[in-house]
């Protein structure tokens, strides 16, 4: 076990955008310090360094870079590293790449976690606790809203994410995924889906905006769209037999019961059963912290991840991987 009074030495691959945002958080934890950030050609700083084996002398390390190197960087530790991975989404992004995780050795399954963020939202929780309970009943749809208005920046053109050739479906990839992940947590397995991916902004060459419909097998259906091409908008709906669940202007809002009539007896709206401030893009945010404290604290314990998070992970990434393949079609899983 790593000495719990020791500070983590940290590794970090990537330094810009959200590599900076995990930098930020990284530097207020008193349980780690960043030693060691690695870019092939850049140096900005004593931190800096174009030689990857300066990553191999840390406890652990983080793969924050373009999704298109994340296999070529976990392949490399996983080669010459004896210490534990913390990688962005998506963990691959082709199924060749997903093949060859899926033959890692329990060990290394163990020691690498994938940053599915959601998995410790609050939104989670609620999700959790809500489903099925008597305010709602049986959850029959999910819908979610997710955009802003990047792909208008004057930056985002040049930039990776905007990139088709390495990049294609950056919306899908960065965003959406999230989603799938967190709800199939609760709704189990897919039957069909759909996607539809646009470049609406024609800044780049990458789609800027997606839509995702999936049916579970339970009957349950879920909705999802992302975009970096419109205002920003930040909505969810959870949709119930016997009420719903909806998340707009900050604020959370729960109707129940189902039977609610008039006094012609017709179905009216029904009445407030609970109500609170909630802001999704705060609880990313928190969540992101929250992924990051987990991980910092099972490094510190020397403790394993549990083998079905890294199953989930994947699970995941190959629905996406899915979704890319079918180019605007439907599927059905077997």
């Amino acid at each position: 076990m790593i000495d719990v009074l020791l500070v983590l030495n940290l590794g970090i691959i990537g330094y810009r955008n959200h590599a900076g945002k995990l930098i930020s958080f990284l530097e207020k934890n008193s349980e780690c310090k960043i030693n060691c950030i690695y870019h092939p050609t850049k140096s900005i700083d004593d931190r800096f360094t174009n030689d990857f084996s300066k990553l191999y002398d840390c406890d652990a390390v983080i793969i924050a870079s373009p999704n298109k190197t994340h296999y070529q960087y976990i392949e490399k530790l996983t080669k010459n590293f004896n210490g534990y991975i913390f990688c962005e989404k998506p963990p691959v992004i082709n199924n060749e790449e997903l093949e060859k995780l899926e033959k890692l050795t329990d060990k290394w399954k163990q020691k690498i976690f994938f940053n599915f963020m959601f998995r410790y939202s609050e939104l989670s929780g609620i999700i959790r606790d809500r489903m099925n309970s008597k305010e709602l009943g049986n959850v029959i749809h999910i819908d979610i809203y997710g955009t802003k208005g990047l792909a208008f920046k004057k930056e985002y053109k040049n930039s990776w994410r905007a990139d088709g050739k390495t990049n294609l479906h950056n919306i899908l990839d960065a965003n959406t995924i999230h989603y799938i992940d967190l709800i199939s947590l609760y709704l189990g397995k897919i039957k069909h889906s759909s996607y539809f991916p646009s470049l609406v902004s024609s800044n780049g060459t990458s789609f800027d905006t997606s839509y995702v419909v999936i049916k579970y097998e339970n009957g349950a259906t879920l909705s999802i769209f992302n975009s970096y091409a419109t205002p920003l908008i930040n909505e969810l709906s959870i949709i119930g037999t016997n009420g719903y669940i909806t998340i707009k202007d900050n604020n959370l809002t729960i109707k129940s019961p189902r039977d609610t009539f008039d006094e012609n007896g017709l179905f009216t709206d029904p009445p407030v059963c609970f109500q609170s401030n909630f802001s999704i893009p705060n609880d990313v945010e928190n969540s992101l912290k929250k992924s990051l404290d987990y991980f910092i604290s099972c490094v510190k314990k020397d403790k394993n991840f549990d083998l079905g998070l890294f199953e989930n992970s994947l699970q995941t990434n190959r629905l996406v991987l899915k979704l890319k393949d079918m180019n605007n079609s439907s599927f059905m899983y077997k």
